[in-house]
Formats: C-alpha cells, structure tokens, sequence
C-alpha cells in the first residue's frame, strides 16, 4: 500500500467528525496515558507491600465490584445530572481516590480504598458512551466507537511502558501520575466540552441536542417530548437485554486472556516476559488495524459482524488448545484480536440504536455492567475449569461459549430487524427545529436524529447499517 493511499485511508477515517468528538477522544487518551492502578496493582500489593497474593485478589475482586456498582449509578447520573457533571464527577473523584491510594498502608484502608477506586472510574463510561451518541450522527457512530477504542488501546500501550518504569522507582509516584492525569480529563471536560443531553419537552426551539459550539451533530428529539425511561423499562427491553447476555459471554472470552492465558502459559513453563511479549501483539494489532477494519466494516450488516467476530473469538482461544510455542500463541492471540476490532464497535453501535435517547445512560449503564460482571467472574470460571479439568477444555470451552454466542447474535438480529420495521412503519411527527420525528413508544428503537451543523432532518437508522 503506497504512503498517499494510507494517508487517504487515515484522512477518511478522521474527517466529518464534530469538534467535539475529538475534544472527548482527547480526554480519553489523556485519561488512559495515565493509567496505573489496574495495571500495576497486583504488583503493588504483593512486590511493594508484600501481601498475599489471595489478598491482592481480594483487593482486585473489590476493585472490580466497584465498577459494577457504579456503571448502572453512572448511567442513573447521566440521565438525571448530565453527561459533563458526571464525567466531572467521575474524573475528580477517581484523582482523589487515586491519590490516596498510593498512601494507603492498613489492609482494610488499602481494599475500601481500591473499591471506591473502582467506583469511581467505571462511573465515567456510561456518561462518555451517551456523550458520544449524542455529538455523533448516526451514520457515523460505529466509526466513532472504533476510534475512541484505539484512542483506549493506544493509550493503555504507552502508559504500560512508562508505568513500568516508574514502577521500578516509586509505585507512589504511579498513584500521583494517573491522579495528576485523570484531573487534566476533568479539566478539558469543563473548558472544552459542551453539555450533549438531549432537552426534553418544554426545551426551546432550535436547540434541537446540538453542541453549544455548533461543531457536531447533536441529538433532535423528535418524540415530542419523551418522558426519562426507568431502569425497570431498560430491563423489561428483551431485545437490549439480549445483547447484554451476549456482550457478558464474550467478554467472558475475552477476559482468559489476562485471567487464564498467563496461568496456562505459566503451566506450560513460559515465563512471565514471554507472557508479556505475547499480550503485547493485542495491543499493537489494535493499534495498527482498528481504523483501516472499521472503515472495511462500517458499511456492513452489523448482525452478520456480529455473528462472525463472535466465533473468530471463541475459536481463537480454542486453538490455544494447540499451542506449545511463543508464535503459535502470538498466532491465536491475532486471531482473537480481529474478533476484538470488529466485535467492540460494532455491538456499541448497536447498544446506541436500540437506547431511547432520553434514556442513554441507563441503557449504556446496564450494558457497561456486562463488562464488569464478566471481570468478576472469569478469574473464578478460568481457575475453576483449569484447576478441575485442564487448560484444554478451557479453551475448547471458550470455543462451544463462542458458538452459541454467534447463534445468539443471529436470533437476536432478528428480533432487531422486526423492531426497526415496526419503528420505520410508525407515524411521523412534526420534531422541533425542522426536524422530522416519531412517536415515542416502547416498540421504537429511538428517535431520529439531526446533524446540528447540517441543519437537515434525520431518519431512523436502518436495521442494517449500510
């Protein structure tokens, strides 16, 4: 591929973006450069503090429950406060709780503290998501999510180096940096970052969603006013629902990687350097192919994306079944990877059509919560299947929970098919600001959108994002 050809490549996967989307990208990547704690902390509390390594389990399991707690709270927030107090909330809080982290030294001090940790940083992504799906025209969005994710992987890779080096000289300094980092986010959130939240009723005439600064395509509701949707209403929706369970099984996949890979590559007499450099090819992977595979996919049916990462997944860890040198399981982790490139963005663009718009942050909240949940509980299934059973089977098992969940995806675009024709079939209404709209009903996917700086009336996306 020639270097003009790539630049044309790089350039449309960037351009038409709003302003805002990249002040957003920004902090992201500012707040994963300064990641540190969920890196290092198991390091931390067994190398520096000297602590079992059941204690430093106990803490990450703590950690980890924090998060599930706080994505369902942070998408309530999001709905309720907004999406910029939140992510303002989250980012400050998770620098504070950062920070006396590194100078907790009591055990019970050090887990309550790692909880709030936990709490505090995973209350953001519900408020980010929504953010996103607001400043975004539709058509768009899964390119959005795609680059937001590289912006994640990209700063989790530099940050791992550098945290590795300051690590050899004060884990402390570690803790200062990441708060130090994550208050910069909070910073550019308030100078940089409009508020996104779509008014509801009673909002004045033109404001239509968009951006205060006119840069991005903000959310119109063309509902006539819906009213805020419950939790309750999020967990009767079947079809989002279902891509929760779908989302919590492979993330359950995917987590073996740093749940049960190390252990089994450990088992095989494989050091933890080459643990390292095999990990590593995720990381680089999705760093070099995210943007050049989203822009192969974004045009593509979503349902049959789904389908297919979902048993590149399953299988890409079934072959580590096979595997008895360094490349063959760097050639299994790049098999899984492309799952991972695809799977990501295109299941976010799904969570985004099927949320209502007034109810964003919940939906994001929930969904947010299958990522978590599958946290928690890999680390118990992965040690369990190894200890009872073998290595083996817990990758033949990754390979059978891979198969139904690409069945599970294909029963559940249908149901998604059915509910976009009811949507699409439904009776306009007149939306503000020249805006065309729909009704508000349980049976509609969400309202349509319009492109602030375009200033033309939205449609409905399709079932197939084509």
């Amino acid at each position: 591929m020639s270097i003009s050809r790539l630049g044309r490549g790089v350039r449309a996967s960037v351009s038409g973006l709003p302003r805002a989307f990249w002040w957003l990208w920004a902090s992201t990547l500012v707040n994963r450069l300064g990641g540190f704690v969920a890196t290092f902390l198991a390091l931390y509390l067994t190398v520096e503090r000297g602590y079992s390594a059941s204690y430093a389990g106990l803490v990450a399991a703590l950690h980890g429950l924090g998060g599930v707690i706080s994505s369902v709270v942070g998408g309530v927030l999001t709905d309720r406060l907004g999406r910029r107090p939140t992510l303002m909330i989250s980012q400050t809080a998770t620098a504070l709780t950062v920070a006396l982290l590194g100078f907790m030294e009591h055990p019970a001090a050090i887990a309550v503290v790692a909880f709030l940790v936990g709490a505090a940083s995973n209350a953001s992504r519900p408020a980010v998501q929504a953010m996103m799906a607001d400043i975004v025209a539709p058509e768009d969005r899964v390119r959005a999510f795609a680059l937001n994710y590289w912006a994640i992987n990209l700063g989790f890779a530099f940050s791992s180096v550098a945290a590795g080096l300051i690590a050899e000289h004060s884990y402390r300094a570690g803790f200062l940096g990441e708060a130090v980092m994550t208050l910069a986010c909070a910073i550019l959130v308030f100078v940089k970052l409009p508020e996104s939240r779509p008014e509801r009723a009673g909002a004045a005439a033109g404001a239509g969603g968009a951006a205060a600064d006119g840069s991005g395509g903000g959310a119109a509701d063309g509902s006539g006013g819906a009213a805020a949707v419950g939790l309750g209403s999020v967990l009767r929706d079947g079809p989002f629902m279902g891509v929760v369970g779908l989302s919590f099984l492979i993330s359950l996949i995917f987590s073996q990687a740093y749940v049960s890979l190390p252990v089994a590559m450990g088992e095989a007499g494989f050091s933890s350097s080459d643990f390292g450099l095999v990990i590593a090819v995720n990381g680089v992977l999705i760093v070099l192919l995210q943007l050049p595979v989203t822009r192969f996919i974004e045009h593509r049916d979503p349902g049959r994306l789904l389908v297919i990462s979902a048993l590149v997944a399953g299988y890409g860890f079934g072959l580590t079944a096979f595997a008895d040198s360094l490349a063959v399981y760097a050639l299994t982790v790049c098999v899984w990877t492309l799952a991972e490139i695809v799977n990501s963005p295109t299941q976010m663009g799904l969570v985004v059509r099927l949320s209502p718009v007034h109810g964003r942050g919940r939906y994001q909240g929930v969904y947010t919560m299958s990522w978590s949940v599958a946290a928690l509980v890999a680390p118990l299934v992965g040690g369990h299947v190894i200890d009872r059973y073998g290595r083996d089977a817990l990758w033949l098992g990754c390979a059978l929970v891979g198969t139904v969940t690409g069945l599970g995806y294909a029963l559940l675009m249908r149901k998604v098919e059915r509910r976009g024709e009811g949507a699409a079939e439904s009776p306009k209404a007149p939306g503000p600001a020249g805006t065309s709209g729909t009704p508000a009903s349980a049976g509609t996917s969400e309202a349509p959108e319009a492109s602030a700086s375009a200033g033309t009336s939205g449609a409905p996306e399709a079932s197939a994002r084509a």
